[in-house]
């Protein structure tokens, strides 16, 4: 299940990319600039960490110069393709991407999938949580899981991602943890999570399924309630906030989300990138920004991270299959 795939903490792989560092002579972690590209719009989970990253890099001096660039569309996959189209000229690029990568390749959203680009490291790992407006009926996850069980067609799950995507995915988890179809969610699709607020503020649907510290921020705001998270335990970022398991469904969920780099993105870059963004998990920049988001630190750098990856296609296929997103 999905919430194996994230299992190990990043100072158990210290080691691999450290070593990898020394090795071509880059273990000061200096890189001189970083361009992010965003395959989501603003608002969303991809956009939040590519400039939390770059706000922790930027602010503690390990990056001197910092970028962004949102590229929406294809459900990530015009990003990827313009990537890969101006390799030559991106090696200072990083692409943000996340368990996504693996579902939309998977369901053929788009022809490419990570074997495409150069996996340069998982960095951290969000949660799903499902929010609602301030004003809903719905009071806690137990009250919208039996609405759902009594009648499917009656809850209206909006998500910032494509049908069969992660966030529909994500709720079909949790209505089946707790007795339902999960074949029969009812999952309005958006491109990014701040057009997926927008849905569900306007009444277009009852909760949103989104990731963790993307909830955090529209909480803050007082707009919506965070009903449940997907953690294995509660966050420190939002305490109050219960888990499906606590609640009574036996199931959880973690996204890893991380960087790409170009196709043909030279080794030595790609240590680089490897050992500023470790350097970055000592400074008190970053852990300001992990803790604002609520984020969990999993680092994976280079070669495992495509094991990583490849261990994913084969997990998240198995599950898309039992909930009827793949044949």
């Amino acid at each position: 299940m999905l919430s194996k795939m994230i299992s190990r903490r990043r100072s158990t792989l210290m080691a691999t990319a450290l070593v990898a560092c020394l090795g071509t002579g880059v273990a000061q972690a200096a890189v001189d600039s970083v361009h992010f590209l965003i395959p989501g719009g603003a608002g969303g989970g991809w956009d939040g960490t590519a400039r939390g990253t770059g706000e922790a890099l930027s602010k503690s001096g390990l990056v001197e110069t910092v970028s962004y660039e949102n590229l929406s569309g294809g459900g990530g996959g015009k990003a990827i393709a313009h990537l890969i189209e101006i390799a030559d000229q991106s090696h200072d690029t990083l692409m943000v991407n996340s368990t996504p990568i693996v579902i939309r390749s998977l369901s053929k959203m788009f022809p490419q999938s990570f074997r495409d680009l150069t996996p340069v490291a998982a960095t951290v790992g969000d949660f799903g949580a499902f929010v609602v407006k301030s004003d809903s009926p719905y009071t806690s996850f137990n009250q919208l899981a039996d609405a759902y069980l009594e009648n499917p067609r009656s809850v209206t799950v909006v998500g910032g991602s494509a049908r069969g995507s992660m966030d529909h995915l994500v709720a079909a988890m949790a209505f089946k943890a707790a007795g339902g179809d999960p074949r029969r969610v009812k999952y309005l699709a958006y491109d990014a999570g701040g057009k997926a607020m927008a849905g569900l503020l306007s009444g277009e649907a009852d909760v949103l399924s989104t990731g963790f510290s993307e909830a955090l921020v529209l909480a803050e705001a007082g707009e919506v309630r965070i009903l449940a998270m997907t953690g294995h335990e509660r966050s420190s970022a939002a305490p109050d906030v219960p888990t499906l398991k606590e609640l009574g469904y036996d199931t959880s969920f973690v996204n890893w989300r991380g960087f790409f780099g170009a196709p043909g993105l030279p080794q030595s870059k790609r240590d680089e990138f490897i050992a500023v963004l470790e350097k970055m998990y000592d400074t008190p920049e970053w852990k300001v920004v992990r803790d604002r988001n609520g984020w969990a630190e999993d680092f994976r750098p280079g070669d495992e991270f495509v094991s990583f990856l490849e261990q994913q296609e084969e997990e998240i296929g198995a599950l898309m299959r039992e909930l009827g997103f793949l044949k």
